[in-house]
């Protein structure tokens, strides 16, 4: 086996898009995570953190390891793999920490297998470590992160993916020193809807898809509601409609939960309107003396960036 090594950075990821629950999502350019991975003559996959996590190093209970291992059952040549994980999107964050790990993890190894596996192939795999985070496998911050974009996943079984334009857009998101596990988030949402909610939500994620489309900004702020998730999940994060009030109030397009939070996303059609949505954001969460982080990016059309190879 080659004794190179492959440098990777994975992007943090926006899913749901407010309306889209488990279907829309769109990678960032910033934070991102940085992984390396090379061939081990050690049995099965070997990681190393770099981080201060402390996340487990038994691949079986680490969502990169999870992958990992999913892909090496199809590649019986490959004894071992090892994989070092530098973590700067944290844990439970709501911006695709999980995702981040396991799609980089077999993006990377695809790089060092010389593109062995088509891009659904590395979602199939990656979608392993996203059912051990989560319970379910899902692809809304799977499929960004590696395909780049915005990304709208039609079906899981069997996966079809399909990449979708999207105007300028810049993205400004906070995270509230809180954490929102995805599995507790998962578990308090109803497992039944009315019918007149159902058609609304339809609604909302057809004029989002088609407002990306034609790059009509009037539209994707229209659609940027939902009434079925965020109503019960926003109680779990403080301050949560005075940031989505005030955003808009200051001419973002709309915006919501990033994942399941506890981080807040608002999208604007220019830097100066993010800045302005970033001000904000900070004086609600210093306002009711919680610690927050706020970035303000752009969307990342790459997805996972090869840093060396």
């Amino acid at each position: 086996m080659s004794s190179k090594q492959i440098v990777i950075h994975a992007p943090a990821t926006v899913a749901n898009m407010v309306c889209g629950f488990d279907v829309l999502g769109f990678a960032v350019n910033e934070p991102y995570d940085i992984m390396k991975i090379r061939f081990s003559d050690s049995p099965g996959v070997t990681i190393i953190n770099e981080d201060i996590y402390n996340l487990p190093i038994d691949p079986a209970k680490n969502v990169a390891g999870a992958a990992l291992l999913a892909m090496l059952e199809e590649i019986p040549e490959v004894a071992g793999l090892e994989l070092t994980i530098n973590k700067q999107i944290k844990p439970g964050s709501g911006v695709g920490s999980s995702a981040a790990s396991a799609a980089g993890a077999v993006v990377a190894a695809n790089c060092l297998l010389e593109d062995r596996f088509r891009k659904e192939d590395l979602v199939r795999f990656a979608m392993n470590g996203e059912k051990l985070a989560s319970g379910v496998k899902h692809a809304d911050n799977i499929a960004p992160c590696i395909y780049g974009g915005v990304t709208l996943i039609r079906s899981i079984f069997p996966l079809d993916i399909i990449e979708l334009n999207a105007p300028p857009l810049f993205v400004t998101i906070v995270h509230p020193q809180i954490e929102v596990r995805t599995a507790d988030a998962r578990s308090i949402l109803k497992q039944q809807i009315q019918l007149k909610d159902a058609i609304k939500q339809w609604g909302n994620i057809a004029g989002l898809v088609a407002g990306l489309q034609k790059s009509d900004y009037d539209l994707i702020g229209r659609s940027l509601e939902d009434v079925l998730i965020e109503p019960i999940r926003s109680i779990l994060i403080p301050g949560f409609d005075e940031v989505k009030q005030k955003s808009k109030e200051v001419g973002a397009l709309g915006g919501g939960i990033s994942g399941s939070g506890p981080s807040i996303f608002m999208l604007s059609k220019d830097e100066q309107t993010a800045r302005k949505v970033e001000t904000e954001m900070k004086a609600i969460f210093s306002g009711i003396g919680l610690e927050h982080h706020t970035y303000i990016t752009t969307i990342n059309q790459q997805g996972i960036k090869i840093i060396e190879a």
